[in-house]
């Protein structure tokens, strides 16, 4: 503090410095200055620039953690804590809550905006689940079982798609739609299995569940997402009439893990840091027009709000295992506060 204090009253310093080197030449230079001590008028002059600085030192320096204790980065309370400031310490302060008055308005409006965008957003989606639900009732109806097949691939491919959007828009306020509960993974498991069907029949992909038995604590909406996205992409890149297998343990420290590994075409080592980055769609992605590189991403930002990890293990042409650690106890209370 004491050299920032310095710093910012160079100007006196160097003034000061001016005038006693000035002094000392004009009382070397005049004779009619002879009788007058030049060292008593240095000694004087030199104390009482000394007691200037250290009280304006004491002053300046209180204000300032004045200022950092009370104000807290609020520019309003520089007058309401009747601060005493300098006229242009004033001026300075008035010119910089007019800047951050039209900011923060500005901000308000961008918030307003993204607000009403996010309701319109979610909105259209439950609008169009509506026609989805009616077209997947109306292709029980198909006759031809190969034609129906390809339709409902595709409508889970759109149907995918909707739900990833609908997820992504809640995804910043999920702190607000979330209930941690007791779930049995088997049955969020089976579920999802269910809802995949149509692209599994068509793929001659099978399921082991058979070492499937534990119940977490978590939010179980928000874990069939997760669920959901690992298990698109295990029967995205799986080839055909292979076997995705499912099972859980639990590990030394006692956290339960439940793990998911496919058959697929595996992910390259240098993809592996990068596979949760927003729209990295890897190596593979790029070779397939059905990857967005979003689905991995939110599934694993869903997860860090649910205090879930998801851990990659994967070899090119060996398949891949996506394991997902539930928080123990301790950490779960950390988590929710309860």
């Amino acid at each position: 503090m004491l050299l920032l204090f310095f710093k910012e009253r160079l100007a006196w310093i160097g003034f000061y410095v001016f005038i006693s080197v000035s002094l000392n030449v004009l009382f070397s230079l005049d004779v009619g200055l002879v009788s007058v001590s030049i060292t008593y008028v240095n000694i004087f002059m030199l104390i009482s620039f000394s007691i200037f600085l250290l009280w304006r030192y004491i002053v300046e320096v209180g204000q300032l953690r004045n200022f950092l204790g009370n104000v807290d980065g609020q520019l309003d309370d520089v007058h309401s804590n009747n601060m005493d400031l300098s006229p242009f310490q004033d001026v300075y302060f008035k010119k910089l809550e007019d800047v951050f008055y039209a900011k923060d308005m500005e901000l308000n409006k961008t918030k307003v905006h993204l607000q009403e965008y996010s309701d319109e957003l979610l909105a259209w989606v439950h609008e169009v689940k509506a026609p989805l639900t009616s077209i997947n009732l109306m292709l029980s109806q198909i006759e031809n079982l190969v034609l129906r097949r390809k339709l409902e691939h595709e409508w889970l491919r759109l149907h995918l798609l909707v739900d990833q959007q609908l997820h992504q828009t809640r995804l910043a306020s999920i702190e607000k739609d979330n209930y941690m509960t007791k779930i049995e993974l088997r049955t969020v498991v089976y579920k999802e299995i269910r809802a995949m069907q149509p692209w599994c029949l068509e793929k001659g992909i099978g399921f082991d569940v058979s070492e499937l038995s534990e119940t977490v604590m978590t939010d179980g909406k928000w874990l069939a997402f997760i669920v959901r996205q690992i298990l698109s992409n295990a029967i995205k890149y799986s080839p055909i009439n292979t076997e995705i297998l499912i099972f859980t343990e639990v590990d030394t420290n006692g956290a339960i893990l439940l793990h998911i590994k496919d058959e697929g075409i595996g992910i390259r080592k240098e993809d592996l840091p990068r596979i949760f980055q927003k729209s990295y769609t890897g190596t593979a992605g790029r070779e397939s027009a059905q990857s967005t590189g979003m689905g991995l991403y939110l599934a694993h930002n869903v997860a860090l709000k649910i205090g879930v990890r998801i851990r990659v293990q994967s070899r090119v042409d060996e398949g891949s295992i996506f394991t997902l650690r539930f928080p123990l106890q301790n950490q779960y209370v950390k988590l929710t506060g309860r």
